[in-house]
């Protein structure tokens, strides 16, 4: 299991049969979802199990009536070093449909394993999707590259970091990328259910419509900013970047409770001083103190770039979906990048 983000963790197949058999699956809402299918088993209803905020979002967007749909990472909770406890193990077993991202959830392959279900439909949204290289990858290869004389101290640097995570899982936040996430899933969904094809395509082609004009607002929006490079605490962002023709520059790696290295914060504050850079991007579900530090040496201010990752309490209260917070993420960053 990848040690970046998962701890390890031992549930017996006795004891997640056991809790199947007491009713915590089909129909069930997680807490994490904010906005699920109500409670009641419906046997003429999918039960789909999803891993975190986005894949529950598009998937429930895509089932529409047919389903209950039902997110494992409850609300508020930072999905990259959650794991599933023996309840959530039950709900995995019971699925009709299990949708994951990939690489986000490292604990899926032992879950699925330990959750025989010959009948379960599985899909991994990213499948299709070329991902790119993490950062962290990028730099062990460049250090592997290096001179004898200086490989002791390289390895020395790498230490305390996971290279487990080669590849960066944060697709749903380009437009475009998230919709080939829901087509995916519609997929999944069809070969589930294929009696309710036509709404499933229906639903998807009606939701990936609005990520078109999410699309087109995020172009439209970013032409013309003033300035490309934003710099944000955690490296989230790059598949939107490379989309609307920014440059992310990340404080940390892709997990969000990586902390940097002094020599990391201070190359940040010299590239943020030679950029003109006045605001530090940080994210809900995490603390802004490393955002924060580099803000105040330079003289920046600090704003909200959500990687969607969960829904906080506020988000729920307020009704905030998906779009809704990819919206203000759109207005966060033109205003950024036009100071």
């Amino acid at each position: 299991m990848n040690k970046f983000f998962a701890k390890s963790w031992l549930v017996s197949a006795g004891l997640v049969l056991a809790l199947a058999g007491c009713g915590s699956g089909a129909g069930s809402t997680s807490t994490g979802a904010g906005n699920g299918a109500e409670s009641g088993a419906d046997g003429d209803k999918l039960n789909i199990v999803t891993t975190f905020y986005p894949m529950y979002e598009f998937s429930r967007q895509v089932a529409g009536e047919h389903a209950n749909v039902t997110a494992l990472v409850p609300t508020g909770t930072e999905p990259h070093d959650w794991e599933p406890s023996a309840k959530d193990m039950a709900q995995i077993q019971e699925a009709d449909v299990f949708v994951y991202n990939g690489i986000v959830e490292t604990w899926v392959e032992d879950a699925l394993a330990s959750t025989g279900n010959d009948q379960r439909i599985v899909i991994e949204a990213t499948s299709g999707i070329d991902l790119t290289e993490s950062a962290e990858a990028e730099h062990e290869h460049e250090a592997e590259e290096h001179s004898h004389e200086g490989e002791e101290q390289a390895h020395g640097e790498e230490e305390g970091h996971s290279h487990d995570y080669a590849q960066d899982p944060h697709v749903w936040l380009s437009p475009v990328l998230a919709q080939k996430e829901v087509k995916a899933i519609e997929q999944a969904l069809i070969k589930a259910d294929p009696a309710n094809q036509a709404d499933y395509e229906a639903n998807a082609n009606a939701y990936i419509a609005k990520l078109q004009e999410l699309d087109t607002a995020y172009r439209n929006g970013l032409a013309n900013v003033k300035n490309k490079e934003l710099v944000t605490q955690h490296a989230a962002f790059a598949y939107l970047a490379h989309e609307y023709g920014l440059t992310q520059v990340p404080i940390s790696g892709l997990s969000p409770d990586q902390e940097p290295s002094p020599d990391q914060m201070a190359e940040i504050v010299q590239f943020a001083k030679e950029h003109g850079v006045k605001t530090i991007f940080f994210e809900t579900l995490v603390d802004p103190k490393v955002a924060q530090t580099i803000a105040g040496e330079i003289g920046a201010k600090t704003a909200v770039l959500n990687p969607l990752e969960g829904l906080t309490e506020d988000d729920i209260k307020n009704n905030r979906d998906y779009i809704a917070v990819m919206q203000e993420n759109l207005k966060a960053l033109t205003t950024a990048l036009n100071e």
